[in-house]
This record gives C-alpha cells, structure tokens and sequence, in this order.
C-alpha cells in the first residue's frame, strides 16, 4: 500500500504541474484521494512541486556562491553567536547601532562571484538572530537595518547587482528567531509562539512581493527549539500554507527543504565528502569556505582544489554546489576566500564545458577514483584520483571516437569488449580533477 502510493502521489504531482488540468478537473477519483491526503501532510504537498522545465536552468547552473551577512559580522565569532555564548537579546540588539557597513558594495560581491564561475548568489536576508537586512514592517521590534545604524534597505542593492551580472537571485531565510521565548517553548508559550509565526509569514510576504523575480528561497532553521527536525515542526509552521504563500508572488521560484515541506531539491551541509551512486532527486552540496559561516578571521580557508573536488563529486551525482563567503562588519570579502573563488573561476573556464548544462552518468560514480557527466554526445570522466597509471571504465552505451583531456595535453586510451583504458602521464594530470571528454559516435538515426 506505502508503495502504491506513493506512486499515486507521483502521478498527482506530475498533473499539478499544469494548473489549467486541475481546472479542467481531469484526475481520477484515485487521484484526487492521494492529493486531499498529501495535503494533509504538509511536508509532502506534492502539488507544490515545480515542474522539470522549470528547474532546468538551475541543474545546468551547478555553482553558486552563498553569503552570511549580518550583525554577527561585528564580534566576528560566526553567525551563532548569539546563542552559543547566551548573549540576551537585548544586549544583541545593541550592535544594529554599530551595524553602518562602510565598504558595502554588492557590485563587487556579484562580479567576484560572476570571475568565480557562478550562476546564482543566496543571500542571508534574516538569520536567526532575528536580524532583517530589509526595512521589515514585519520585524518585531523594528529589528532590521533600516532602524540600524545603516539607514538603508542593504537587501535591494544585492538584488540589484546579481541580477545587473546576469546571475540568479536567491534569498535566505529563516524563520526561527532566538529572540522569542516561544520558538524553544512554542505549546508552553503558544501567544509568544505566534508572534514568532505572524513574523514569519509577514517577513516572508514582504520578501516575496517586494524585490520582482526571485529565483531560489534557501530556507533554514525550520525546526523548533533546535530540536528533531524541519519536518517534526511542520505543525507548527504549516509549511504548505508558507509556500504557498510564496508560489502566489514567485510561481517559479525554487524552494529548498528546510521549511519542513519536501521542497524541490535536496540538501546537504558540510564539508564532509560526496560519496555514494547517483542521486535520484536533484540536490545541492552546500558548505563555506571558512570555518565559520559568518565572519571570522581566516583561519581556515578551503583551497581552490577543494572546492574544485567537491563541485567534481556532486555533479557526477546529481549535485550542484553553494560555497559560502562571509563579509566582514564593513562589507568586505576577506581577500583569502577571494582568492580561493577566482581560483575556481579559473578551473571552470577550462572545465566549464563539462560542468555546466551537464546531467550525471552514464556511469555510475566509484568513490574516490572518478564519475561521469554527460552533455549531447559528449561523456566526461571525472578522475578524482588515479588507482594506478591507468583508468578502466566499463563499456559506454555507443561507441567511443576520440578522447581529449580537458586537464593537459595528452590522454592515451584503448577500447575492447571489456570497456575502455585511460591513460594520462602525472604531469598531464589536474591538481585536484582529470577531465577528459570522450566523443561518441552519433545515435542512430
């Protein structure tokens, strides 16, 4: 029964990406049961799900480039500093008066991210110090950098810039906030519960309706009293109802699945590494470049090659990668996380071509040793790590007619009934990734 349906679900989901069928009231009574009960559940809410085409452009994007920004940029100790060192909140609040980013230039952020290889940039607009980098009418207590120092709307700018370099806008943002009692005691403090909640939906709206076409909501914090998690606090946020919310301003928009809905793509964090086959749902690999999220000294700077390795494991699994900068209280990038992005920027413009618009396989990714993307007639073996001097793959669906090694200069190969033999001297090798492309013959007319 679990099963079948799911399979229903499916079919239900896949109807409701055309408004118009459901209007026509073209499902069957099957159907129609499976969608009442999904939306019922509020994580599911298959309905909600945008369809293929329009999340094409962000599996063609792989590469993104994430920012945390906030107050927490001023005592520079990361982005939970708040709650790690049970700062009160009124004690907290006395940094919006210092809070007056004197370099804060997006321009800039969004062309570094452009030289990076980027196609979208993600913006903490709210963390969950309750902060808004908007002028929120939302925001209990005016708590957001229009009643700051600042005296500006910081949000608008960033919008402004990504989208002038041609890149995708995504906005963060989280719904709990450490500044109410209720969010760790939501039945214990149902009025104080609900004050955080009306927050929410009114910061929400005001996101969604104010800055034209968004393209992703990056969600995060959904759970209550940091516990369980986004999914066992859907009672109380009413994800489906949240979204949408957000689906009457931003039709197309792509949402992650940190509000405790589904969403629709997958999430992981951390630096930890990719493993593991093919990923049957599109997901994002998201971590940051230093140590901490928001800003901190640099002291623990990801190289170019890592970052470079991780966009190499997920995209032969599906994947696509949000590395994350953090400014410093003034606005300013560190130079050593600069540095790490224009270093992937140069990787890409040799490599981009078996990146970008790419989809995983046909071979299934071996842990450590290589993966595979696929664009037209072209397959491109991602070698991670060599074994010994030479490479076996297994057979691919048409025959092989050239190799090339996007990495260096010469790549030796063989084919048999077996599959096929690659080989590339160290000196040809990529520092952190081999690429090389192998051209098939065309298919059969």
């Amino acid at each position: 029964m679990l099963g079948r349906r799911h399979l229903l679900l499916g079919a239900v989901a896949a109807a409701a990406f055309a408004p118009s069928a459901l209007n026509a009231q073209v499902l069957t009574d099957e159907q129609r049961s499976a969608l009442k009960t999904s939306r019922s559940d509020p994580t599911l809410a298959p309905d909600l799900l945008l369809p293929e085409k329009d999340m094409v452009w962000w599996r063609d994007a792989k590469f993104g480039v994430f920012v945390h920004w906030g107050l927490y940029a001023i005592p520079a100790r990361g982005e939970w500093y708040m709650n790690n060192e049970k700062v009160s909140p009124e004690a907290y609040a006395k940094l919006a008066a210092e809070f007056n980013p004197r370099h804060y230039d997006p321009v800039s952020w969004a062309k570094l991210a452009k030289t990076a290889g980027a196609r979208y940039m993600v913006m903490t607009a709210r963390h969950h110090d309750g902060f808004a980098l908007w002028d929120s009418p939302a925001s209990h207590g005016h708590f957001d950098a229009m009643h700051s120092a600042a005296h500006r709307d910081l949000l608008a700018p960033f919008v402004t810039a990504v989208r002038g370099q041609g890149l995708r806008v995504g906005l963060y943002y989280s719904p709990l906030d450490w500044r109410f009692p209720g969010y760790f005691h939501p039945k214990e403090l149902p009025e104080n519960a609900a004050l955080l909640k009306r927050q929410t939906y009114g910061q929400v709206e005001e996101l969604m309706r104010r800055y034209g076409h968004i393209d992703i909501l990056w969600w995060d914090g959904g759970w209550l009293a940091h516990k369980g998690t986004d999914a066992d606090a859907a009672w109380f946020w009413e994800p489906d109802k949240l979204n949408r919310m957000v689906r009457r301003y931003q039709p197309k928009i792509l949402i992650n699945p940190r509000s405790g809905w589904q969403g629709d793509y997958e999430e992981e964090e951390g630096g930890a590494p990719i493993k593991g086959p093919i990923r049957a749902r599109p997901w994002e690999k998201t971590f940051s470049l230093n140590g901490a999220w928001g800003y901190t000294p640099e002291d623990q700077v990801m190289s170019t090659d890592q970052v470079v390795r991780h966009l190499a494991d997920a995209i032969v699994r599906n994947g696509n990668v949000l590395a994350n900068v953090g400014p410093d209280r003034d606005g300013i990038i560190p130079p050593k996380q600069t540095e790490t992005l224009k270093g992937v920027g140069l990787w890409l413009k040799r490599h981009g071509r078996a990146v970008y618009g790419t989809r995983s396989g046909p071979l299934q990714p071996v842990d450590g040793v290589y993966g595979a993307t696929t664009a037209g007639d072209s397959v491109f073996i991602h070698i991670v790590g060599w074994p010994a001097d030479e490479l076996s793959l297994p057979p691919l669906p048409r025959k092989v007619v050239s190799a090339r090694n996007l990495s260096g200069d010469v790549v030796k190969w063989t084919a048999d009934a077996k599959g096929h033999t690659l080989s590339v001297p160290p000196s040809s090798r990529g520092s952190a990734v081999t690429v090389i492309e192998l051209r098939l013959a065309p298919k059969a007319a």
